[in-house]
């Protein structure tokens, strides 16, 4: 380990921004980080300096980052510039580090400190359960749609009581209202949590228990928050909660990487806090380190279309670099034909590895024809956002039994293993075993303790007697050392012999799997966790994410979701899809709000790229089992000529598109198509309409059958007859002016009354 750093020394190598908001010492402060800009190592070197400035103590600290293994790597570098004392600092997650304070606390709030966390699966498990008992069709009423209800209603503390109060009359919220007071109840009854309650139970502790509050407040002098933008309601309680005595909360972010809205994250919080905090010292932070000036440049230019935002100007002082490309390929499967053309020859001019590539996409459906196109070349790549190592069936079962063993009233880790290995217990004792403890208000596992005198259970009492002992010997060993505990548990549950009887590649690969497990546990027994037990570790991987997890080759091709890419950077990214209504979403067309996340998802995605950046759009593309012909993305509207390079499709690309099996378009007015001369690349250039063939003749169309040139918006009138190039021929029914993005309502002869945002409407006046 290297000596402490000095203050000067610690300070010495940030830029003149960076060092101010490092200094910060006292009062609340926002440092608005832009893209690139290093606010990590401001994270880290204000940490380090309140520590070697003698302003706190390292327990007198609190830093929530976006994931365990972003705080595990900030942890190490504070630890070799201030030395050993770093290693006191509580830095993790929300979840993770209030996880932690709730296990002390639980019997506050009527809980064991043994409590489990319900990942989504168990979550949906225990909805789909709770609809048979009500006797409702799980088809119908969705248990993931169920359970994201609940979640909401949880991101914004809203209670069961107040959810059935506000929604009332609409079927679907209804039944959710119904379902989630049962399901919390079903969770306190099992002495559970899911990820959601480990927010809304911290809420209840400092509410509910004045002492709580107390003590918390004063042990956490100084609260550093990264990742400000994408807090959500609850998380924003807890801060104002624990920050309100000291007022030493100091939050990083960028208004404009707000994306996750649809995880109840709120970008009122960053927009506000200055409200919330009149004594607010703000630092800007605008010098981009990542890329060049021509993607920082076309990114600023991206986002100033955006209304709600904290003013910024990103900067950069490196090179110029290549412009931005953007080509139209004739179809998905042209498109990652030339996406793989395009990465091939990058590595050949500019000597890249697969690693420094990333393919970025607005849906996980749109993975699959890269997938081929990678597969295809020989290319290895990755997925995110794949099964991750702990939601793999064998590690969930493996997982279920060490819950068991230290939380007997876990209901799903129950139901999970009762029957596996098979031990002749069946569908029909495991309902039979569900109502008789629910009859007796007892948990499975005391049910099946006394199935021999309960007449229904009479016929599987040895097996399920059997099953108990089995557990109860694992629970005599708790105390051990976790990699123990988890290789016993291997070995006398039956997991590893009944994967090695199956003698199959699959089979191997799970058994190698449970090993892993094993290896984890030592490591976990092994490192700096003062909890070395199966309950210590338990309790860590509950909240891992695949954020968390290492690769073993990192030389590949990076495919992930924009969302997913977030704080990530590559050399060379390709951002493909852009196109209306799947990148803007087609659920984004009427709503300012969601049209500015889907541009900040934009702007998230080229500031990815360090060197290169490419944007592609199909011409023709196969969505929900028919082929459509998408408009090229606005948003590709928005980036200025002189930042990029525009190239169409080679004729030969196209036909050896349709070679393969891709749909060739039919001539159709329905869904402008961009011509393939260079000369006709220009957005404004009139389309003209010819008849058409087939199914698409039935498709809504324009009465006119000239070329179709868009009307100044300002023209537009209320009672006007219009055609749009998708919808057909309507009539405008009302216009609403909101300053820069007017929105028209529209009656459509075919699909009734649709709201257009008008400057990308797109309406003609037919006479």
């Amino acid at each position: 380990m290297s000596t402490p750093a000095s203050i000067t020394e610690l300070l010495s190598g940030l830029n003149p921004a960076q060092r101010d908001a490092a200094a910060h010492v006292d009062g609340p402060a926002m440092i608005i980080a832009g893209a690139g800009s290093g606010k990590t190592r401001v994270l880290t070197f204000r940490l380090a300096h309140l520590l070697q400035g003698g302003h706190a103590e390292p327990v007198e600290l609190l830093a929530l980052t976006f994931t365990n293994k972003a705080a595990k790597e900030m942890k190490a570098r504070i630890q070799d510039l201030v030395g050993y004392r770093a290693r006191y600092i509580l830095m993790g997650t929300f979840h993770s580090l209030f996880s932690r304070i709730l296990r002390v606390e639980a019997g506050r709030l009527g809980y064991t400190s043994e409590f489990t966390v319900y990942d989504e699966d168990d979550a949906q498990s225990l909805i789909r359960r709770l609809l048979k008992e009500n006797n409702l069709d799980d088809k119908r009423y969705k248990p993931r749609s169920i359970k994201n209800a609940i979640s909401q209603a949880k991101n914004w503390l809203v209670s069961p009581e107040r959810f059935a109060r506000d929604h009332v009359g609409d079927e679907f919220t209804d039944i959710a209202s119904k379902l989630y007071t049962q399901y919390n109840h079903r969770l306190h009854q099992a002495n559970a949590m899911d990820f959601d309650d480990l927010l809304v139970n911290m809420v209840n502790l400092l509410d509910q228990h004045p002492d709580m509050l107390h003590k918390y407040q004063h042990r956490f002098r100084y609260i550093m928050v990264d990742e400000y933008q994408d807090t959500n309601v609850a998380q924003y309680t807890i801060l104002k909660k624990l920050a309100a005595v000291h007022e030493n909360l100091v939050v990083v972010g960028d208004d404009a990487q707000s994306i996750y809205s649809f995880r109840g994250a709120n970008i009122q919080n960053i927009l506000n806090f200055q409200k919330d905090y009149p004594d607010t010292k703000v630092y800007k932070l605008e010098q981009n380190y990542r890329s060049t000036q021509t993607i920082v440049e076309a990114a600023n230019q991206v986002i100033a279309h955006n209304k709600y935002q904290i003013p910024k100007k990103v900067f950069t002082e490196n090179s110029q670099g290549e412009l931005i490309r953007i080509f139209m390929a004739a179809s998905e499967l042209d498109e990652a034909q030339r996406v793989v053309d395009n990465i091939r020859e990058q590595k050949m001019v500019h000597s890249y590895f697969n690693r420094h590539f990333a393919v970025l996409y607005r849906t996980n459906a749109q993975s699959r024809a890269m997938e081929d196109g990678l597969r295809r070349a020989g290319i290895p790549y990755r997925v995110f956002g794949g099964l991750s190592f702990y939601r793999r069936k064998e590690i969930k079962d493996m997982v279920a039994y060490l819950r068991l063993a230290i939380n007997p009233t876990d209901e799903e880790a129950f139901k999970r293993i009762i029957n596996y290995p098979t031990r002749g217990i069946g569908d029909t004792t495991v309902e039979r075993l569900i109502i008789a403890a629910h009859e007796r208000g007892i948990s499975l596992f005391e049910a099946a303790a006394q199935a021999r005198q309960i007449a229904d259970l009479s016929r599987s009492a040895a097996a399920l007697e059997a099953f108990v002992t089995m557990i109860r010997s694992f629970q005599a060993l708790l105390e051990a050392p976790a990699q123990e505990v988890v290789t016993f548990v291997a070995r006398h549950s039956g997991i590893l012999k009944d994967l090695h009887k199956e003698n199959t590649p699959e089979s191997r690969s799970r058994w190698e799997n449970v090993q892993e497990l094993i290896n984890a546990a030592q490591e976990h027994a092994q490192g700096e966790s003062e909890d070395k037990t199966l309950k210590g570790f338990l309790a860590e991987i509950a909240l891992y994410t695949d954020a968390d997890e290492d690769v073993e080759n990192p030389d590949y091709v990076t495919l992930m979701t924009i969302h997913a890419a977030k704080g990530l950077e590559f050399k060379s990214v390709f951002v493909v899809g852009l196109e209306e209504e799947l990148f803007p979403s087609a659920m984004s067309g009427t709503s300012r709000e969601d049209l500015e996340e889907e541009r900040r998802l934009f702007y998230v995605a080229i500031t990815r790229a360090e060197e290169r950046l490419t944007l592609t759009h199909a011409r023709s593309r196969l969505r929900f089992g028919s082929v459509t012909y998408p408009e090229p993305s606005r948003f590709l509207e928005e980036l200025d000529e002189q930042y990029v390079k525009r190239s169409a499709p080679p004729l030969q690309a196209e036909q050896a598109a349709y070679a393969s099996g891709a749909p060739r378009p039919e001539p159709r007015q329905q869904g402008r198509m961009l011509p393939l001369s260079k000369a006709d690349q220009s957005p404004a250039r009139p389309v003209t309409a010819r008849p058409l063939s087939g199914a698409a003749a039935s498709a809504p169309q324009p009465a006119a059958s000239g070329p179709f040139v868009p009307t100044d918006p300002a023209q537009l009138a209320v009672g006007q007859r219009v055609a749009h190039n998708r919808f057909g021929e309507g009539t405008i029914v009302s216009i609403e002016d909101e300053g820069s993005n007017p929105r028209a309502v529209v009656n459509f002869r075919v699909g009734g009354n649709k709201t257009l945002i008008l400057k990308y409407a797109k309406l003609m006046v037919l006479e």
